[in-house]
């Protein structure tokens, strides 16, 4: 896979620093969180790719027949297409660890691709995802860490399958840390400072196994 086959942004880091992937929510861009992401990663090399699939004009990552309902066949060929692009850029850079952040949809590709990578990934910060179906993770994901946030509010990501999906992947062996707040789909301030406790400092990353 190229690391071309999305649109993307690139920041570059440090030398042998970690690799930052962040991506958008619906409707946003690959500009949406590289600032964010470079704040919460000084040293990092960020990359940012755009959702390949037009919603009405919105920018998503896989296709979706209604809120929450997803177009399973659309999620795997974007959890393979992105899984190939993130490799391409490891390969690539040589990180000393890998790192994703998401938000929404942005975050359900990324777990999407957890699910199917679990080496990939050292780290990976999902924020408000929703992921309405029972995961079938291609390994295990002991010694990986996750942060989850949400709303107790969110009328699109509903706080059970938030639960659920905690449930699942620390059923997988994944060290997981979720942070909740008691409004809606907004991202609020303590999400913020739990991604910022998440990334900084950074978990220790695993030995690469090549992913």
């Amino acid at each position: 896979m190229s690391k071309d086959a999305y649109i993307h942004k690139m920041l570059p880091g440090s030398p042998g620093s970690p690799l930052l992937f962040v991506f958008h929510g619906t409707g946003a861009d690959e500009n949406q969180l590289l600032g964010f992401g470079r704040e919460l990663v000084p040293s990092a090399t960020i990359i940012s790719p755009r959702g390949d699939v037009s919603e009405h004009g919105a920018a998503r990552f896989f296709r979706r027949t209604g809120e929450g309902v997803y177009d399973m066949d659309d999620l795997t060929r974007a959890t393979s297409k992105m899984a190939g692009f993130v490799k391409s850029h490891v390969e690539a850079v040589k990180p000393s660890a890998v790192f994703g952040l998401g938000y929404s949809n942005g975050a359900n590709i990324l777990a999407s691709v957890v699910f199917a990578e679990p080496g990939l990934f050292d780290a990976a910060a999902l924020m408000h995802p929703l992921i309405p179906f029972e995961p079938d993770v291609q390994g295990s994901l002991a010694g990986r860490h996750i942060l989850i946030t949400a709303g107790r509010r969110d009328p699109i990501c509903p706080p059970n399958l938030t639960s659920r999906l905690e449930a699942y992947l620390r059923a997988d062996g994944a060290d997981v840390t979720v942070e909740w707040h008691d409004g809606g789909h907004e991202v609020q301030p303590n999400e913020i400072e739990a991604a910022r406790r998440f990334f900084a400092p950074a978990p220790a990353p695993n030995q690469r196994d090549g992913a």
